[in-house]
């Protein structure tokens, strides 16, 4: 029997300790969303009066022939505004998007215990974690939202720890994206100045994760976030969102474009995958390119899945502005750190906008 969801004490046990998730409690027919998932107002998704994010998406087969300069130079641009793009003709098979999305729902469908085995406290590989909402210790309010994410070390591993359900497509989709994120990241860094040979690029994308995440359906949506405002701490993140839609990105207040300081939604677009720029690329381009902030409603009428992979450099691995973009610019914005330093200090805190680069920020006044 599903406990009293109004104490807060026994709903953090039955979906965290004890792994039944959001989707436990949706399950056991909840009629209003509980106390614990009700966002301050300020934090609440207005569906309503937010726009579309109109911008066509980049096909990136065109880097292949003579409008490639074209197409880098729409990479850069969105990369230095918005930090979201959508990318068409990417080399990832259509019929791996349509599996990936429903190996995700089939893998939020299985009973609580077989996803429980997987939770951080229990689970029987370090590369696997079950878990829900984003820091639930640390939160005010908590996220609508499951996850299974699968870190990245070789493929031998991924098949013997992933889980069973899901490892074959996840390690699909790494692996057939691989080329599009080097393209991508290729295009971003020769923007800087920077090469990118196969010596340099775990300096850059040399730790991987491909996650689930599944944010069930929600009887007040406006009250809730699927997950709440923040930028990806890594290097580029590659999106596979279903047709349901709900991700939101705010558009930076100091950048030339409409709606400065709104949010819109980036709608999902057949075949497509979103890329969004994370909080290293930021700081090696010492703040021209900008990692997105953004963030995920709920939905009442349909559970909607989402299958991110994050990719970020080793952990090991020195950050800091490419010393040919600070000569350039007279001055450099960020500080040299470890980026395990870093990792250390964005998960040890709840969602808070871009907060999180405030750990490598060199104070100007």
């Amino acid at each position: 029997m599903a406990p009293s969801f109004d104490n807060e004490s026994s709903l953090f046990n039955f979906v965290v300790r004890d792994g039944n998730g959001v989707k436990g409690i949706v399950d056991s027919g909840i009629s209003k969303v509980p106390q614990a998932y009700i966002q301050p107002t300020a934090e609440q998704i207005d569906k309503k009066n937010a726009s579309k994010c109109e911008i066509p998406p980049i096909d990136l087969s065109k880097l292949d022939g003579p409008d490639h300069d074209e197409v880098v130079n729409q990479i850069v641009r969105a990369a230095e505004t918005l930090g979201f793009f959508q990318v068409v003709n990417h080399g990832v098979p259509i019929q791996l998007l349509d599996s990936l999305k429903q190996t995700a729902h089939n893998f939020f469908s299985l009973p609580a215990e077989r996803k429980a085995v997987y939770r951080k406290e229990v689970s029987p590989s370090p590369l696997v974690k079950y878990g829900t909402s984003f820091v639930p210790e640390k939160e005010r309010a908590l996220e609508w939202k499951d996850y299974i994410s699968m870190a990245y070390t070789n493929d031998d591993e991924a098949l013997q720890q992933w889980p069973i359900e899901c490892r074959d497509v996840a390690l699909q989709f790494l692996k057939t994206s691989h080329e599009m994120v080097r393209n991508l990241l290729e295009a971003l860094l020769g923007n800087l100045g920077e090469e990118l040979d196969d010596s340099k690029i775990d300096a850059f994308i040399g730790k991987k994760m491909v996650n689930m995440n599944f944010y069930p359906t929600c009887p007040n949506p406006e009250l809730t976030v699927g997950v709440g405002r923040h930028s990806d701490m890594g290097t580029l993140t590659i999106l596979l969102q279903d047709g349901i839609g709900g991700l939101y990105v705010k558009v930076p207040e100091d950048v030339d474009m409409e709606k400065k300081g709104e949010w819109v939604e980036i709608p999902p677009i057949p075949n497509a995958l979103v890329i969004n720029v994370g909080d290293m690329l930021q700081i090696w381009s010492n703040g021209r390119y900008k990692s997105a902030e953004h963030r995920v409603r709920t939905t009442s009428t349909k559970s909607r899945v989402s299958i991110p992979i994050f990719t970020s450099p080793l952990p090991t691995q020195k950050v800091a502005p490419l010393p040919q973009v600070v000569k350039k610019d007279g001055v450099a914005r960020y500080k040299e750190f470890v980026f395990s330093n870093y990792m250390n200090s964005f998960f040890g805190n709840a969602h808070d906008g871009k907060k999180s680069l405030e750990f490598a920020q060199i104070n100007s006044n």
